[in-house]
């Protein structure tokens, strides 16, 4: 119904000045939205992202519980996300990931081309429980059909390993397959 769809999600990243392709991820999730401004749901991502050059895989089934709502025809969406990260080469963990994303109202061109502001938090509980990674992002999304929208962005990853926070600059692209 209109209340429910079903997400495929297909994501790539370069780092290193976009040199270098370190992670690429599938997501399938159902979603469900409550009221106007609530959404539930659930999903499944199975990644692969490049450790010490080798390419490692990590499965994450997760629950997400979003808000939305609009001011003055800004879009914002506030994700709450808790997901199992299951590791074949490391123990397994749980984290939690809040996502704070403003739509600005503007669209252009035909494909309606709309800026977009992000900024997530990422807390690792098992063995380390603390914040360990923000991510700011910018970028478009677009609309090529009713049921098929592209994203490009730029984030600024800032990851805290050993007590050190370090940051890397990422250039993503995602598309995403709405039913």
């Amino acid at each position: 119904n209109d209340d429910s769809k079903i997400a495929l999600e297909e994501e790539f990243r370069w780092g290193d000045n976009a040199n270098e392709f370190f992670y690429h991820h599938y997501d399938l999730g159902l979603f469900y939205d409550l009221k106007k401004y609530l959404n539930i749901g659930g999903g499944y991502r199975n990644i692969y992202e490049l450790k010490k050059g080798k390419f490692k895989i990590e499965n994450d089934p997760y629950v997400t519980l979003t808000l939305l709502w609009d001011l003055k025809g800004i879009k914002f969406e506030d994700r709450n996300r808790m997901e199992y990260r299951h590791f074949d080469y490391q123990a397994d963990s749980w984290r939690y990931r809040n996502k704070l994303t403003m739509k600005l109202p503007w669209k252009f061109t035909k494909l309606q081309l709309q800026p977009y502001v992000s900024d997530e938090i990422l807390v690792g509980f098992g063995g380390t429980n603390q914040l360990n990674q923000n991510r700011f992002a910018c970028g478009l999304g677009m609309n090529l059909t009713k049921n098929v929208k592209p994203e490009i962005y730029y984030m600024l990853v800032s990851s805290k390993s050993a007590g050190k926070w370090t940051e890397a600059n990422v250039l993503g692209t995602k598309i995403k397959l709405l039913f």
